[in-house]
């Protein structure tokens, strides 16, 4: 049974406390994925959060980070590296005030019994595991996971309403206040260089994210079959070996398989160069708590195709296309009338305006509310 929740405001003016500004910190844990959405996340949450707060003159709110070397981030005053000794004692939360905790798989540190005074922010990015057809007992565990952190807890924020329902379904919130803030998109560069991974000899269709049956990018194949003079780029991490194989093994199945590039992780640059040039993004993921490639595709002004699944369509809007079903044949058709109906000049201007919906300096603004509304 769907819970209610309380009516969750931002105020219209940001009014900063001082003393509550200079005791925030950003758990930045799981930054130690470098080519993951969630270290653009913190990242890009924690630089335009400090951005707002130096520009009203405030003390900035720590970012605590993993040991491991492989953060792209040059130093900040505002940077709080995690040591091993930390598992021990934590003296930077003597006088920290609110702890923001980014992911709901994640951890919360602070122990709200030696700190009873310390406020605790969780963010929820999904509960993907309820869409992915996993067994009972793993949906159970992750579930588990995330309710201990809720009751941990002050304050709640999910990336989408359908997060946000998804929780109020199967979790229990009590009076904790629940929001939803959208994450923002950075800018892509405008330009981009050459590109250092797979370059191709022709037009191409871009997919984005990790490798695995999750994102469910083997139903495109068949779009290289009706569209002999496209190639296919799939960019990220090869989660699951397995799943690689079986899209290679389809893609020779299908006769494709020299139109099929699955590079891998690339540079920041490189996948800028493929958002730069393709001709559309396509997204038949079958669960997501956001979908970043998506915005930052329509925000270059590219065409995208999704699933109707989870939260996409909530990001998409109505100006993206979407997949309704899998089969062969309707792939073909909505990729085939997405790209006609593409052509007018109304519906590139829808996607670069939905795209517009998403920044990150209005989401730190209302995160910076919601800290302070806790105090």
């Amino acid at each position: 049974m769907l819970q209610k929740t309380k009516k969750n405001e931002y105020p219209a003016r940001l009014l900063i406390s001082p003393w509550l500004m200079s005791r925030i910190i950003l758990d930045c844990d799981l930054m130690k994925f470098p080519h993951s959405g969630l270290y653009q996340y913190c990242q890009n949450l924690g630089q335009h959060i400090n951005k707002v707060l130096t520009a009203t003159n405030q003390p900035l709110m720590k970012m605590y980070l993993p040991r491991r070397k492989k953060l792209i981030l040059p130093y900040e005053p505002y940077h709080l590296v995690e040591h091993k000794w930390h598992k021990l004692i934590q003296p930077f939360l003597l006088d920290c005030r609110v702890w923001h905790a980014p992911f709901q798989s994640g951890r919360i540190l602070p122990d709200k019994k030696r700190f009873p005074y310390l406020k605790v922010v969780l963010t929820i990015h999904d509960l993907n595991v309820l869409h992915e057809g996993k067994p009972e007992h793993i949906q159970q565990k992750s579930l588990a996971h995330t309710q201990s952190l809720i009751d941990q807890s002050d304050a709640l924020v999910c990336i989408s309403e359908f997060t946000k329902n998804d929780v109020l379904t199967h979790c229990s919130t009590g009076d904790k206040p629940v929001y939803v803030i959208y994450n923002g998109v950075s800018k892509l560069p405008e330009t981009t260089g050459n590109v250092v991974a797979y370059r191709p000899t022709r037009e191409f269709l871009l997919g984005i994210g990790y490798i695995n049956q999750k994102k469910n990018f083997h139903v495109l194949l068949p779009l290289l079959q009706s569209n002999p003079d496209l190639e296919l780029i799939i960019i990220g991490h090869h989660d699951n070996p397995d799943y690689v194989n079986q899209m290679r093994t389809q893609a020779q199945q299908l006769g494709v398989e020299k139109r099929l590039h699955l590079p891998g992780t690339v540079s920041e640059e490189d996948k800028c160069w493929y958002l730069h040039n393709c001709k559309a993004l396509l997204h038949p993921s079958l669960a997501e708590g956001f979908g970043l490639p998506v915005i930052e595709a329509m925000q270059v002004g590219k065409p995208v195709f999704l699933s109707t699944l989870t939260s996409l369509p909530e990001v998409g809007g109505d100006a993206a296309f979407y997949f309704h079903s899998f089969e062969a044949s309707l792939i073909q058709e909505v990729y085939s009338e997405g790209m006609k109906a593409f052509e007018s000049l109304e519906r590139k201007e829808a996607i670069r305006q939905n795209a517009a919906r998403f920044d990150w300096e209005a989401s730190a603004r209302q995160y910076l509310s919601v800290y302070q509304s806790i105090r």
